[in-house]
């Protein structure tokens, strides 16, 4: 999938959820316990990073997007550190403080870089305060394009039922990370966002990749969802919306450092996309990326704005350029899966001139992929004569992959490319010249399978062998 990086400062996303302060305790063990036989740590370093429903607030204003959060709060001095962090983060934060009742911590202690221990100091809110949260809500939504409803089971979103209902009527996308095995109370969400194991808890198990679509296709419509959005850890994320052909999104981790934070990473992500004005498969997308830098990291970490730049430029950088057969194969899967419409060209590209590359543009303009099949030195002197090419393969391949408008370049031996074309399977092959689309070597393949054929004119007076003539004209006449 072509990724670019949306413009997040014009995003508004309103958080609402189960807010809690993660605190670590870092040091070294070097000994066992004399009282246990358990690891004794010496600490030497603490600290504080905001999570559950803020962790999602502190990764939208990463990304540049404007975060507003909601959600309740002991009157206490863990509650007071959460709220501090976050207003230093850029969050506009209505943390509900509440009497007799704590803000939730989860303590974890770490000894060379390994979580060791998880303390949770937490107690479920009261179904009390859910007035003020839907009052606070009511007077936020006006300021939203989206709302995050980050459910942690906690008590915050009693009910949720009434928030989605709510924000919906305000024109706001909402997407809710779910919690439990009572999906009902979801109803009407834009987007539903469960891992796996959530996913299965309700549905029940899936055996096979067909069984999870068709439970997943059942539950949107059940309960009315725009969209459902499973998250499958290690085999990646699955996108079904409705009428719609599933999206895949493959895994993007390259190493999985720690795995805490990942879905808040997801979900807020894809918020600020959408309030970015992405559609919701690049929103995802998008979302794919930044998943894949969180797990890097340790503990509760919020992934920057440049960062995911970073990512999405050296991405687009390793999803691009001179392929070979096998390659371009599995590439074009990829791309596939993940509803991106693949056009087809083929030539020669001996001398790349003009003509060519606005051609090019034009072909990469209707479709998300671009593949330029050339044709190999053997497969061009058989075709043009023994002086051809001027140009090598591996030059012509190089000078085309330069293009901005051309995704993967792959070299074929035959004379036609047929059967590249029968394994590609391209959306549009597309041919440029004087052709009628009946002479459009494998436009009948295309066409048996539903693709499209199309035709584009290449600019007036520009023709290799034309410049190839003038060139040696200009030879002659100096000798």
């Amino acid at each position: 999938m072509q990724l670019s990086m949306p413009r997040f400062d014009s995003a508004r996303v309103l958080i609402v959820g189960d807010v809690m302060l993660d605190r670590y305790w870092m040091g070294e063990t070097t000994r066992i316990s004399p009282e246990a036989p358990v690891p004794a740590v010496r600490v030497a370093a603490t600290e504080d990073r905001p999570g559950g429903a803020a962790n999602v607030a502190l990764n939208v204003a990463a990304l540049g997007g404007a975060a507003s959060l909601i959600g309740l709060v002991g009157r206490d001095e863990p509650g007071e550190a959460l709220a501090g962090q976050l207003e230093a983060a850029g969050v506009a934060c209505r943390l509900i403080g509440v009497e007799k009742e704590r803000t939730i911590v989860k303590l974890r202690v770490i000894a060379r870089n390994q979580q060791l221990i998880r303390l949770d100091l937490e107690d479920r809110f009261a179904d009390v305060h859910a007035p003020a949260i839907a009052g606070a809500l009511g007077d936020a939504l006006d300021s939203a394009s989206v709302v995050i409803l980050s459910d942690y089971g906690k008590g915050t979103l009693s009910d949720i039922q009434a928030l989605i209902t709510a924000a919906r009527a305000k024109g706001c996308s909402v997407l809710v990370d779910p919690k439990g095995v009572d999906f009902e109370r979801y109803r009407g969400a834009s987007l539903l966002k469960p891992n796996l194991a959530e996913f299965e808890a309700v549905v029940g198990h899936c055996g096979s990749e067909q069984v999870l679509l068709e439970k997943a296709r059942a539950l949107v419509e059940q309960l009315e969802l725009g969209a459902l959005l499973v998250t499958r850890g290690k085999s990646g994320m699955t996108l079904l919306r409705r009428g719609e052909a599933p999206v895949h999104f493959p895994t993007q981790a390259r190493e999985v450092y720690d795995v805490t934070g990942a879905g808040d990473t997801v979900i807020s992500t894809i918020g600020a996309a959408l309030g970015a004005g992405e559609d919701l498969v690049a929103a995802v997308g998008l979302s794919n990326v930044a998943a894949g830098i969180a797990v890097g990291k340790l503990g509760t970490a919020a992934v920057s704005g440049p960062e995911l730049r970073r990512a999405i430029s050296a991405q687009r950088e390793h999803d691009r350029g001179a392929v070979s057969e096998e390659q371009l194969v599995a590439a074009i899967a990829d791309a596939k899966a993940a509803g991106e419409r693949i056009v087809f060209t083929n030539g020669c590209f001996d001398i790349l001139h003009a003509g060519h590359v606005g051609y090019l543009e034009q072909a990469r303009a209707l479709g998300d992929r671009l593949v330029v099949a050339i044709n190999s030195d053997a497969s061009v002197k058989r075709l043009k004569g023994p002086s051809r090419p001027v140009n090598t393969l591996d030059r012509r391949m190089v000078v085309l992959s330069a293009l901005e408008s051309v995704d993967w370049v792959v070299a074929f031996e035959d004379d036609t490319p047929t059967p590249l074309i029968e394994k590609v399977r391209p959306d549009i092959l597309v041919k440029g010249g004087d052709y009628s689309l009946d002479q459009v070597v494998g436009g009948e393949i295309v066409r048996a399978y539903g693709g499209e054929v199309r035709v584009l004119s290449h600019l007036d007076n520009c023709s290799t062998t034309a410049i190839v003539e003038a060139i040696r004209g200009r030879s002659g006449r100096q000798d």
